[in-house]
């Protein structure tokens, strides 16, 4: 068993008179896929903002590979962030930029004086792995919404991260879609040995990808485990969370 790589600890956060945690702790090990699962507004995106300093917690510590980086300032996290990339809801690509270009910005933003040659074979191996080679000059307008969100991880990956952290990265595709991105999440393990942190309310995906899962609930962590032993939790809040997403599930299907 390897050692955590990522620590919450005691983490506490509200929003105004929204509690969002209360004693938070959670360890993440290095080389695995931990899937946060939890209802809506509990929070399971905050715990990925809190590790990359887009959001600072009001109490406790998160600590990634024995640093402790809670209230770091912006240039102390900078190498913090070329170690650990995010890949957002809806990609959050530049509309203004071609394919090629989303991808080589954060490969210039941290190397300045990388030549263009360099970035171009960079960007052919990052749209390669994802299975879109060639299109580095389309422009994101002329994707569809898998294939926006496989340019956002060429983009997160861009510059050979240790960690990627997926915010509901199935959110709005269609299955075969889905289907795609879920096998990128396990591909990036095998291929690259990332450590992926994945904030998702698709079940069939967390069952897919995971290698544990974590359910947020009442401001805190209140399981931990393998996707076998979240499926046959005891705990009420586990067992009422799955039976609900179930209910959601067998009503979506009805004509």
């Amino acid at each position: 068993m390897s050692d955590p790589l990522i620590r919450f600890e005691g983490l506490h956060k509200a929003f105004g008179p929204k509690k969002i945690y209360e004693g938070l702790d959670l360890e993440i090990r290095k080389g695995e896929t931990l899937t946060v699962i939890g209802g809506s507004g509990t929070g399971k995106s905050v715990l990925l903002k809190c590790l990359i300093g887009l959001q600072e917690p009001d109490a406790g510590r998160v600590v990634f590979d024995g640093q402790d980086i809670t209230g770091l300032d912006e240039d102390a996290f900078l190498p913090i962030r070329k170690r650990v990339a995010m890949v957002f809801q809806g990609a959050a690509l530049f509309d203004s930029l071609t394919v090629g270009e989303n991808i080589a910005y954060p490969l210039r933003e941290h190397d300045r004086s990388m030549s263009a040659e360099d970035l171009h074979q960079i960007v052919k191996r990052k749209l390669e792995l994802i299975n879109l080679p060639g299109i580095e000059d389309m422009n994101p307008s002329d994707l569809s919404g898998g294939m926006r969100k496989r340019v956002g991880l060429a983009r997160a990956i861009a510059t050979d991260p240790e960690v990627i952290l997926w915010d509901e990265p199935t959110t709005g595709l269609d299955p075969i879609s889905t289907r795609v991105i879920d096998d990128l999440i396990v591909s990036m393990k095998r291929q690259l040995g990332c450590t992926s942190i994945v904030v998702t309310h698709d079940m069939d995906s967390a069952f897919r990808v995971s290698d544990r899962m974590a359910m947020l609930h009442g401001r805190r962590i209140v399981q931990v485990g393998t996707v076998q032993q979240m499926q046959q939790s005891e705990r009420q809040e586990v067992r009422a969370f799955f039976d609900a997403r179930k209910t959601d599930l067998n009503r979506e299907a009805r004509p």
